[in-house]
């Protein structure tokens, strides 16, 4: 077949006028903005007609060295024609213009972080032709500038803020305050120093040509996808680098007409809390980048929001009533059509509303669980599609304190309540400072006079963010929503001097690193450290956990050795312990010189008399934990860490160590080097000290089986603790353990009278045990992947020194993304899969689970439900998160 009888590829879409080449299902291919732009065309709803540049084309031009697809300027000069003749406009005609927008749109939304151009398609002549068509001079000078500003920003690369301090001196001078208040001579100037500061910077003119204009705003939009925000964010909401962008081209409509036009954002529901009540904001005489940017403050869509807020200004509702009422049916019908809460950005020009987008809402956490739970109680979704619609990982803002009710309250500035939630931290003025501090652990507050996307690494790092402008859908909002940060926007009495490192607010002055906390629920700011509450998990949230639970195949436990973890993760619904680490019942001080004298033993008998106070400590903290976990397993992993590190690592510690207990300091030093190891994470350590030193592992499991027997005597039920041997790599270790083990069960059950049931198994975390895994089932009852090692060994990678060059293995596409964090399924999961099925042929019913980080991490669990494996165990916090992804992959295997 030749290339001529080939099909072409078709990388163009065209929407709008009742009509549209894709619809909702398209949206891998046209992104979220374009699939639901063509939905809302075949939906008949008011739509500027346009079209999509897809995906795939994007794609081409990252592989292709930013070359476009051959087809592709034909078929955008086809597609434009057709946006011609729908409006009855020609692009770049001077007596009659047609001006589009330039938007980017991936199949994720990812609000802020790529590039936008609107009003392009305006130059000298245009511009002309545009005040004559519109009667309106002003309005026509003021949508050039804005299209100089942010073209020049977009794609010409220069810094916006010159272009703001022109702005600013043409105010000052003028003695004018709000941009509304410049006339149609005043902009003509401004735009006259626009174009002469672009001159001045670059050494050419601003371009004139439309043509010249729309393909360099295609190629910025295009570029965007791989720039330094759009790239932390996809890292941080696991969006695939070759998903890429869609452009949407889409003819203007003008929300900066006069007072009978207007722009807006609103949300079929609250997104904060979730109240099924239309939300939103809009600004009169604007256009949409100045209610998500913050420049103004905008005003309430209803009256009653308005009301609510004790805002002066009347709400879109009383403004413009008739177009309120078309407004309020138009997404009520997006609602029902999509069956889910959505983000919608409109225009009104002259009168005439206009539908720009609709998305499905990002939203809290609260709101997520009270719209789903909602949606399935009035049937518009089905309880497992409530359970689908949660992002797990979100439910994290849900189980950390929250401002107590009785707490004193110094407020020290008010403004809206953009994100719900509160975090208490050190005040900080740029986004380099909180990603600086952040990094260094400490706790930090972003504030601000208003967030660009620019300030996305230090929102993520911040505890929480304060604006002094912008309203509910800001960027500041919308982003820290999505990161579950609190937020307080448009804190109006705030008076921000980032140079000064000060803010004031009600005549009272606070700098850069006073301590401040903010109630993300009520708007507002306070001075100092506030009084938290624990998070209470009933409502919605413990119905759809209960819809959760009932989907889902995997249990759930939690890691936990401490009477407080083993609490908190039954709390939150674990379903045993997965893995408790008894060596660090060891750190506590008053056992740590028991510890060091079994270490500085001469030999056995030295070793056993040092062991023996131990004993009675171990054995208690088991009580506890049998106790806490009544009916449920606890798998107990026996001593892991190297000896070496329960000794003082310095001769001025060592020292001090050595007059505080009597122990030989000259010893002390002698045994700390004589552990010293190279390599200590492949060394003396895990199941080799209990080959080695067999009488640390006898004193543990009578520890063990000694507390069971206890719990048992009690009255209550019986506990069946699963002992855990570490770092098992041969057969022949494994024999060995479980000899050691079952000796030592019977020793102790003969001295008491009395039996009880336990098993014995392997924590797989080498890659000859998950190989040889065979070997190892004929004795281990169990197996434990601990997946930090696993992968650790896999990849040959130290995870404690990784942070110094993963990043830039996933900035270049090497690591999709960590894998300490997400478990690399291809290498560590073909290993598990491995073991999993070896370790079945050799005993059917072995018990298989995974205990690392990544057992609360949504990704890895999906993996351990498409292996089979029966558990995960994770942190106590992230127990109520894998509950869900647990559920989530169940019915996802189901389809």
């Amino acid at each position: 077949m030749t290339t001529s009888t080939l099909a072409k590829t078709q990388w163009v879409y065209a929407f709008g006028g009742g009509s549209a080449e894709g619809d909702a299902s398209m949206k891998d291919l046209l992104g979220g903005k374009g699939a639901n732009l063509a939905e809302m065309s075949s939906l008949g709803l008011p739509v500027p007609p346009g079209f999509t540049i897809t995906t795939a084309a994007c794609n081409h031009y990252y592989a292709n060295g930013k070359a476009y697809p051959t087809e592709l300027e034909a078929q955008v000069q086809t597609a434009l024609a057709a946006v011609e003749a729908a409006t009855g406009k020609r692009f770049g005609d001077p007596a009659n213009p047609l001006l589009v927008s330039v938007r980017s749109g991936a199949r994720a939304s990812m609000p802020g972080m790529m590039d936008t151009v609107l009003n392009l398609g305006l130059n000298d002549e245009t511009v002309e032709g545009l005040a004559r068509l519109a009667g309106d001079r002003r309005f026509a000078f003021d949508s050039y500038r804005r299209f100089i500003q942010m073209y020049s920003n977009v794609v010409l690369g220069l810094d916006h803020h010159m272009f703001e301090e022109i702005l600013d001196d043409k105010k000052d001078a003028l003695n004018v305050y709000v941009d509304t208040g410049l006339s149609a001579d005043d902009w003509q100037a401004v735009v006259a120093d626009y174009k002469a500061a672009v001159q001045a910077e670059l050494g050419h003119p601003f371009p004139q040509d439309p043509a010249q204009q729309l393909w360099g705003a295609i190629g910025a939009v295009f570029a965007s996808w791989m720039n330094d925000r759009a790239k932390f964010y996809r890292r941080m909401h696991d969006i695939p680098e070759s998903w890429g962008t869609a452009v949407n081209v889409q003819s203007m409509v003008f929300g900066n007409m006069g007072d009978t036009s207007a722009t807006g954002v609103a949300f079929t529901r609250n997104p904060s809390t979730g109240e099924n009540k239309l939300y939103g904001e809009f600004l009169i005489n604007a256009q949409g980048e100045d209610v998500v940017a913050g420049i103004r403050t905008p005003q309430p869509i209803t009256k009653a929001a308005r009301e609510e807020m004790g805002d002066k200004n009347p709400s879109m509702e009383e403004a413009m009533p008739e177009v309120f009422t078309q407004f309020k049916a138009v997404v009520e019908r997006l609602e029902r059509h999509y069956r889910d809460m959505q983000d919608i950005e409109f225009t009104v020009e002259r009168g005439r509303l206009y539908m720009l987008q609709t998305r499905n809402g990002k939203r809290t956490a609260k709101a997520a669980l009270k719209v789903a739970v909602e949606m399935a109680a009035d049937g518009l979704i089905t309880q497992d599609e409530a359970v689908r619609r949660v992002e797990p990982a979100s439910l994290d803002q849900l189980l950390h304190p929250t401002i107590a009710p009785d707490a004193e309250r110094d407020v020290v500035a008010t403004g809206l309540p953009a994100s719900p939630g509160a975090a208490t931290g050190k005040i900080v003025f740029s986004a380099e400072e909180a990603e600086r501090l952040g990094a260094a652990g400490e706790d930090v507050i972003l504030v601000r006079e208003e967030t660009s996307p620019e300030d996305i690494r230090g929102m993520d790092a911040a505890r929480g963010i304060v604006t002094a402008r912008g309203g509910m859908t800001s960027h500041a909002a919308v982003v820290a929503r999505g990161m579950g940060r609190p937020c307080v926007s448009g804190a109006g009495d705030l008076q921000i001097d980032e140079k000064a490192g000060e803010m004031r607010a009600r005549g009272r002055t606070l700098k850069a690193g006073d301590i401040i906390t903010i109630d993300g629920s009520k708007g507002d700011v306070l001075s100092g450290a506030v009084k938290m509450v624990e998070p209470e998990l009933s409502g919605d949230f413990a119905t759809l956990m209960a819809w959760a639970d009932a989907a889902r195949r995997l249990k759930v436990r939690a890691n936990a050795e401490t009477a407080t973890d083993a609490r908190t993760a039954r709390q939150f619904g674990a379903e045993g312990i997965g893995l408790c680490r008894t060596e660090h019942m060891f750190f506590d001080d008053a056992r740590i010189a028991a510890v060091r004298e079994m270490i500085l033993a001469d030999d056995e008998a030295g070793r056993r008399a040092a062991l023996a106070k131990i004993l009675p400590m171990q054995k208690g903290d088991f009580v506890s934990l049998f106790e806490i976990m009544e009916g449920l397993p606890v798998t107990i992993r026996l001593l892991d860490p190297p000896l070496h590190e329960f000794l003082p690592h310095t001769e001025e510690d060592l020292t001090a160590v050595a007059e505080a207990t009597g122990l030989d300091a000259a010893k002390l030093l002698r045994r700390a080097k004589e552990l010293r190891e190279t390599n200590p994470m492949l060394g003396h350590r895990g199941c080799r000290l209990g080959v080695s030193y067999p009488e640390i592992y006898e004193m543990q499991v009578r520890a063990i089986i000694e507390a069971a027997l206890d719990v048992a005597a009690s009255g209550r039920p019986a506990p069946t603790p699963e002992i855990m041997h570490p770092l098992v790599a041969k057969g022949e270790e494994m024999n060995y353990l479980k000899a050691l083990t079952d000796r030592t069960v019977k020793q102790v059950c003969e001295e008491r009278g009395a039996t009880i049931e336990y098993s014995v198994g392997a924590m797989v975390e080498l890659p000859r045990a998950a190989l040889r895994a065979a070997d190892l089932a004929k004795s281990a009852e169990f197996f434990s992947f601990g997946t930090n090692d696993l992968t650790q060994t896999t990849f040959g990678i130290s995870r404690d020194d990784s942070g110094r060059f993963l990043n830039a293995y996933i900035d270049k596409g090497i690591f999709e993304k960590d894998p300490f964090v997400s478990l690399d399924t291809e290498g560590v999961g073909d290993l598990i899969r491995i073991a999993t099925e070896r370790g079945r042929a050799v005993r059917p019913d072995i018990k298989l689970g995974i205990c690392g980080e990544h057992g609360g991490d949504p990704a890895s669990i999906a993996f351990c439900e498409d292996v089979g494996l029966d558990y995960v165990s994770c942190s106590p916090y992230r127990v109520p998160i894998a509950r869900l992804a647990a559920a989530q992959a169940a019915l996802n295997r189901k389809g």
